[in-house]
């Protein structure tokens, strides 16, 4: 059996690595697995791409169709036209696509119209607004594909709603979570909490790069005027996307003006998930981190009206605010429990093997 494994922006690599992990050890094993590693290059930049794959452990993408920044359709557009011959000359019995993002789509695309099956990795997560490109890119995407392996019930239920039958769903967990698991070791042995000088106190730990946050002079002066204050009272560590940054530059907002607010270049996974595990607090707009805080029991703050991920709200410690409630929510919150919610089930470390089964099994 082989197997395309397209992955094209930094959450799609820590769905990838296990994947690549459990094929070759059911190899290893005699199986008769064959995988291509397509990089569509949808992210470019070496700190937020090129780090991922060294610290995860994940080889040189066998196939990298250099696709780089630009709208929603030119992207769309590039990633189509370069993936389709690779199609036509890898001919694989599986295209499989991982997340959300333009190239999860544009790739299912070309796999549906050339009769290629696509397995479909996070699938039926929902969060019912399309204003989010996001969106259209999971419902285009679950419409299409022919495997659709879910890592919560809830995704289960969005599939049925849609109508998707049974025999096209699986419940495997999250892989994302197999990734935690294998690097937490490496994670904790990390020393970026002992250079920040914040070793043993606590911190609050901010990612913010969605639109509808950053991309307004309005939004992002309030957020950064409440970071300040926050950081007054408690250490903020904020690791700065480059599209955040440059919206501050360009509103003319200052990065300075409190000790306590670290902003600091975009950290690699282990660090990323050494600040999830020991801050007080997170406060994102990330899918990936809303997720690893719940595996954590670390509180969290999403600072967007909905989450397609509602299993980390009903179930893990996760919470949505919005910059109205968000100053009254960051106190409450760090008068709670330092431990809340609890791990969802299936998010225990063997996602990659379940969907390798369900793969095997479609044969």
């Amino acid at each position: 059996m082989k197997l395309l494994l397209v992955a094209g922006a930094r959450p799609n690599f820590m769905k990838i690595a296990p994947l690549i992990r459990e094929i070759g050890r059911r190899r290893q094993d005699g199986a008769a697995l064959e995988f291509r590693l397509v990089h569509t290059g949808q992210h470019y930049d070496a700190k937020m791409s090129e780090v991922f794959f060294a610290e995860l452990g994940i080889p040189a993408p066998d196939i990298n169709l250099d696709v780089g920044s630009g709208s929603h359709a030119v992207q769309t557009a590039n990633v189509m036209t370069r993936f389709e011959p690779v199609c036509l000359e890898e001919r694989p019995d599986w295209v499989v696509v991982v997340g959300d993002v333009n190239s999860t789509m544009a790739c299912t695309l070309v796999a549906a119209k050339m009769g290629i099956r696509v397995a479909h990795v996070e699938a039926g997560l929902r969060s019912f607004d399309r204003t989010m490109p996001e969106e259209i890119n999971r419902i285009v995407t679950d419409a299409l594909a022919d495997l659709l392996l879910t890592p919560s019930e809830d995704a289960n239920e969005n599939l049925r709603r849609e109508g998707v039958p049974d025999n096209k769903i699986r419940l495997v967990g999250n892989v994302m979570i197999d990734t935690l698991v294998a690097n937490l070791e490496k994670a904790r042995a990390g020393t970026l909490l002992q250079d920040l000088g914040i070793a043993g106190e606590e911190f609050i730990y901010v990612t913010l790069h969605r639109p509808a946050n950053v991309d307004g002079r309005e939004s992002l002066t309030r957020i950064m005027d409440e970071l300040r204050r926050c950081a007054d009272r408690c250490p903020v560590v904020f690791p700065m996307h480059p599209r955040t940054r440059k919206m501050c530059e360009e509103f003319g907002i200052s990065l300075n003006g409190s000790s306590g607010l670290r902003i600091i270049e975009p950290v690699g996974y282990h660090a990323s998930l050494a600040l999830t595990e020991q801050a007080r607090l997170v406060i994102t707009d990330s899918g990936g981190l809303q997720e690893e805080s719940t595996y954590f029991r670390t509180p969290c703050l999403t600072l967007r009206p909905n989450t397609e991920r509602p299993v980390t709200v009903t179930v893990g410690s996760n919470g949505l605010t919005t910059m109205g409630r968000l100053r009254d929510e960051i106190a409450e919150t760090l008068q709670r429990a330092r431990r809340l919610g609890e791990s969802p089930p299936l998010w225990d470390g063997n996602t990659a093997g379940r969907i390798v089964a369900a793969l095997v099994d479609e044969e």
